[in-house]
């Protein structure tokens, strides 16, 4: 590689900024999750030393990334795309089981999660496929190529039984409508939610059928009454049918136990509350003890009394909402919101498919972690174990994040030494 010039000055110093002011947040705030008397920021020991030791580790990362060639990204990502694949399938073969589930990949106290890892590689390879001469998204087999690619690793992480992160991958149809693809499997993706969660909430399914058909021949009866309009609509409405009809046996029949127990507590936590209804009654009680200005940093009962399990993990977000309050919560997820709006920006005003594409990427990983994990904490979604950007506790993730922002930076720098090739 040859050596790159000094970039320093055309790197997007607002987004480093809003990432160096997450990154300290998340480190004090799982201190907070953790803290007891005595207990140092720097004890290794505990987890605010061990984040602070991946946050240095990052800092290396990120000299490493500004220091390559910024088209290493772009050839070799299919070669890191597979790699990744690589790994997530020697999971389940030689992993290692942490907190319950069988995801890890180490040696003794060191590991990695390659799940974390693979979606800095799939966004590359998606970015990749998408940046080639002559790509189409309107043709058929572009578009089942970009789908192998997101589906590969989603099918590799079900076999670790890890379906938060097999979850994330479906995150890629926003790169995929940005670059051209037709909005019906997004609108059928969400309504296809929207039926699972009605499907567990109402006792008579016939009722949904119905519902779903009426809405059917109303969009048909006032909207453009086009065959091809007129297939997709009813292929949609089929495909919602299949869904209402699938719900009992997928939670039955598919879902382990505990996932089961994870939808049980979304719809009534109240059930059960000192069961699977536990994790989610807690959080909410944490939250709103916080009120509008928090207890103050280091005061939460709930975090300090452990009434809430994985608190500097996937419930970080409890510590922010109890010891900050509404005013400190607010504060965050504008942080995250500013963060996303600038990689977005930093996106559209790249010259080629390939660096537009990966910030498409990005963004679209951001946001589903960001949204997902703070709607598990207030009940609006279920516990499915995925961390907050840059908050939660955590070597892989934290490194994957930077990773994933860091690369997009560096494009970005160079961005006026590519040729126009959008």
């Amino acid at each position: 590689m040859r050596r790159e010039e000094d970039i320093s000055g055309k790197l997007d110093w607002y987004s480093i900024g809003l990432y160096l002011a997450l990154i300290t947040m998340g480190w004090i705030n799982i201190y907070a999750a953790v803290y007891f008397d005595g207990l140092s920021l720097f004890d290794l020991s505990y987890n605010p030393g061990k984040q602070l030791m991946f946050i240095v580790v990052s800092g290396i990362l990120i000299l490493g990334i500004i220091i390559i060639d910024m088209r290493f990204y772009e050839a070799f990502a299919y070669l890191i795309y597979g790699v990744a694949l690589f790994l997530l399938l020697m999971v389940p073969l030689i992993g290692k089981e942490v907190g319950g589930n069988k995801n890890w990949l180490g040696i003794g106290m060191f590991g990695i999660q390659p799940s974390e890892f693979a979606k800095v590689a799939t966004a590359l390879a998606i970015a990749k496929f998408i940046g080639t001469v002559g790509f189409r998204m309107d043709n058929m087999r572009s578009q089942l190529s970009v789908f192998a690619l997101m589906c590969a690793p989603i099918a590799l992480i079900f076999l670790q039984k890890d379906f938060g992160t097999a979850m994330v991958f479906a995150s890629f149809l926003v790169v995929f409508y940005r670059e051209g693809m037709s909005p019906f499997l997004i609108i059928v993706g969400f309504c296809s939610a929207i039926i699972f969660i009605l499907t567990l909430l109402v006792s008579n399914q016939i009722y949904l059928h119905i519902g779903v058909a009426v809405v059917l021949v109303t969009v048909i009866f006032f909207g453009k009454r086009k065959l091809k309009r007129i297939v997709l609509l009813t292929a949609g409405a089929v495909m919602l049918s299949l869904v209402i009809e699938s719900v009992d046996y997928v939670i039955n029949n598919v879902l382990p136990q505990h996932h089961q127990n994870r939808l049980k507590a979304l719809i009534n936590p109240d059930s059960d509350p000192l069961g699977f209804g536990w994790n989610v009654t807690q959080s909410k009680i944490a939250i709103g003890s916080g009120g509008f200005f928090g207890k103050g940093f280091l005061e939460g009962t709930q975090t300090k009394f452990d009434f809430v399990p994985e608190q500097s993990t996937d419930f970080i977000f409890c510590t922010i909402g109890e010891e900050w309050g509404w005013v400190g919560s607010l504060m965050v997820i504008g942080l995250f919101v500013a963060l996303l709006l600038r990689i977005i920006f930093i996106a559209e005003r790249q010259k080629n498919r390939f660096a537009r594409a990966y910030g498409y990427g990005v963004a679209s990983i951001f946001f589903f972690h960001f949204a997902v994990n703070i709607a598990m904490t207030v009940g609006l979604f279920p516990v499915i174990g995925i961390p907050l950007p840059f908050f939660s506790y955590g070597g892989s993730s934290l490194l994957a994040f930077t990773i994933l922002l860091f690369v997009l930076l560096k494009l970005d720098a160079h961005r006026s030494q590519v040729l126009q090739r959008i």
